[in-house]
This record gives C-alpha cells, sequence and structure tokens, in this order.
C-alpha cells in the first residue's frame, strides 16, 4: 500500500497548529488514494507527543534521540533520508515554517524529488500530482502539475487548511525506529529560543483580536481601540498601512508581509479588507467587520458585518462589555 508522510512539527515540549493542519489534508488524500498515512515524530522524550498523535494518523513512526532534542535541519535530514529511503512514501508533507523552509530543499534535493513549496492545496489527480500556489502576492492561484515521480514532497502554507478531528477515533500505532545517526552533528549546533520580549504579544496564540486598518485615522485613536480589545481578553493586531505609518509594530500585522492569525474571534475595525490581509485571518472561526464603506471587500469574508462609523460602534461595545462584567461580577 502507497503510504504518506506527515512530518509532526514541535516546539519546547507542544505540537505546533500546522502539524494538525496537514493532518487534516493528509487524511483526506489518503481517503481517496487508498493510501496509508504516517506520522513521522523526531525528538528526544517525546512519547507524549506521540500518544497524541497516534489519535489523529494510523501509524506514528517515533525516532528519539539526543541530538533530534531541538531542531537541526542535518539531523532532521539525515534521518527523513533514512526513513524515505526505506519507505518509499508517495508523498512527504512538511510544514511551510522557519524549519521546513531550511528542511525541506535540501532533503528534496538529498533524494532527487520534486518539491512544491509553500502550497495552499495539493493532491493526486488521476496518475498526476497536482499543486497550487498562491503568486503575485495572492492575486493568482497558480495550478501546476509536478514531473513524474515515485514520490513527491511539499511544504504546506501555515493555516491553509483548518485542523480538524477524524470523524471516526483512531487508535494509532506507535512504532519506535533506531536512530540512523551515529556521529554528532557538528555544522550546526542549538543555542536557544529567543522569546518575544517582556510585554511582547504574539498575535498568533491570542483567542481574540481586535484589527485596525485605515479606518483608525489617526495614532491617537488607538489607545481606545486597544481598551475594547482588553475587554475582550485579547490584544491588538493591525493591517500593513499601521506598521507603514510606525504606530504599531510589525509583530502586530496580519496578512502575507505579516502573520497568519487563527482567533476564536477576529474583530476587524476600519479595515477594507485588501487581499493581503484577508490571507492572513481569513480562517479565523468567527469574523465580525466594521466599516462605513458598504462596499468594503472585508464584508465578502465576514460572518457577521456593521456598515457603520468604527467611532460610533465602539464606545458602545466597549461599555456594553463592561456593563455585563459588571453583571457577571454582582
Amino acid at each position: 500500500m502507497a503510504e504518506i508522510f506527515v512530518l509532526a512539527e514541535h516546539r519546547q515540549g507542544q505540537l505546533r497548529d500546522i502539524t494538525f493542519e496537514m493532518l487534516t489534508k493528509a487524511r483526506e488524500i489518503a481517503e481517496k488514494t487508498n493510501a496509508g498515512l504516517t506520522t513521522v515524530l523526531l525528538g528526544k522524550n517525546v512519547r507524549e507527543l506521540a500518544k497524541t498523535l497516534a489519535e489523529y494518523s494510523p501509524k506514528v513512526l517515533l525516532v528519539e534521540d539526543g541530538k533530534l532534542e531541538n531542531f537541526n535541519s542535518e539531523a532532521y535530514q539525515k534521518v527523513l533520508s533514512h526513513l524515505i529511503t526505506q519507505r518509499k512514501p508517495v508523498l512527504t508533507i512538511i510544514g511551510h515554517t522557519s524549519y521546513g523552509v531550511e528542511l525541506a530543499p535540501r532533503l528534496a534535493a538529498a533524494l532527487n524529488v520534486p518539491l512544491a513549496t509553500d502550497c495552499i492545496d495539493f493532491g493526486f489527480e488521476g496518475e498526476a500530482f497536482t499543486v497550487t500556489r498562491q503568486m503575485y502576492g495572492g492575486k493568482v492561484n497558480a495550478k501546476a502539475v509536478l514531473r513524474k515521480s515515485e514520490s513527491y514532497m511539499v511544504t504546506v502554507r501555515q493555516a491553509a487548511f483548518q485542523a480538524q478531528k477524524p470523524s471516526v477515533p483512531i487508535n494509532g500505532q506507535i512504532e519506535e525506529i533506531p536512530s540512523p545517526l551515529t556521529e554528532e552533528i557538528t555544522s550546526k549546533r542549538f543555542l536557544e529560543y529567543v522569546l518575544p520580549p517582556p510585554g511582547g504579544v504574539d498575535i498568533t496564540a491570542a483567542d481574540v483580536l481586535v484589527g485596525i486598518g485605515r479606518g483608525i485615522k489617526d495614532q491617537s485613536n488607538i489607545p481606545m481601540v486597544e481598551e475594547l480589545a482588553k475587554s475582550l481578553g485579547g490584544v491588538l493586531a493591525c493591517s500593513r498601512p499601521i506598521v507603514d505609518k510606525g504606530w504599531l509594530p510589525s509583530d502586530r500585522q496580519v496578512g502575507t508581509s505579516g502573520k497568519t492569525v487563527k482567533p476564536k474571534l477576529y474583530l476587524a475595525l476600519g479595515i477594507s479588507g485588501a487581499f493581503q490581509h484577508v490571507l492572513g485571518m481569513k480562517n479565523s472561526d468567527l469574523i465580525i467587520a466594521v466599516n462605513k464603506d458598504p462596499k468594503a471587500p472585508i464584508f465578502s469574508f465576514s460572518d457577521y458585518g456593521v456598515v457603520e462609523d468604527l467611532f460610533k460602534i465602539v464606545p458602545v461595545l466597549k461599555n456594553k462589555i463592561n456593563e455585563l462584567k459588571a453583571q457577571k461580577s454582582s
């Protein structure tokens, strides 16, 4: 039976969302092609993560080695080259993250397999393997057929697929594979994770985001919206014009040139909805837009829309939230 590999990505003891996004798409392809789905987990003391993955994947290949405690593209390449050469999966899926961008090209070159990067969709159509990528800043979706091969490799854009649990419970098999690493990795050495500075904000981890765009008009109006974000238990984000003006730091920017986010709630205030921004937040669970232009593109992607000046909506909304909080605490 043909086999599909998904490389699990983890950091500081936590599986990253991209892993479950890739597994969702991989399960779909596996069902259509009658292929087996296998998740590959590399690390040190990561058996608990393997147990979690076994709920999403029928098979988990676990390779534990002290040399794999932290990501190292050279070590990962050697282990994956060994596994892929042995098992010959028809497809290997890797996240288009800082890990995947470094690892996938050298791995594909070492194995001489076709590689498509930063994909938003892919799959088999008969005997052909097709991929879809976005070009010209997301204005065009380009579909291509990769050269015929026994094996293919893709990197997947974060948030390209909505992570979902299997419709039928899976109790996958965990298979421990002896590490093929026999020598120390000397060309690269892990030093440390660099975390955001104190007070820094990781908008990709927030459950609630309040995004602002040109409609905020002036920097002096930002504190008003930030208070609203805090009252909602969220943080402030923005579109590119706000960063370009220097009103918020670049780590708050949502979009193709910023960050991809998937909060439970995305409240867009005064954001027109340019495709560059939408691509960064379209997979949010709930999108509410406030814009005084009824033809603003953001409304096409919103679950709820309010055609009104944000300066009329924000004070009323903030007061209502505070009122409900007061009632709840009394």
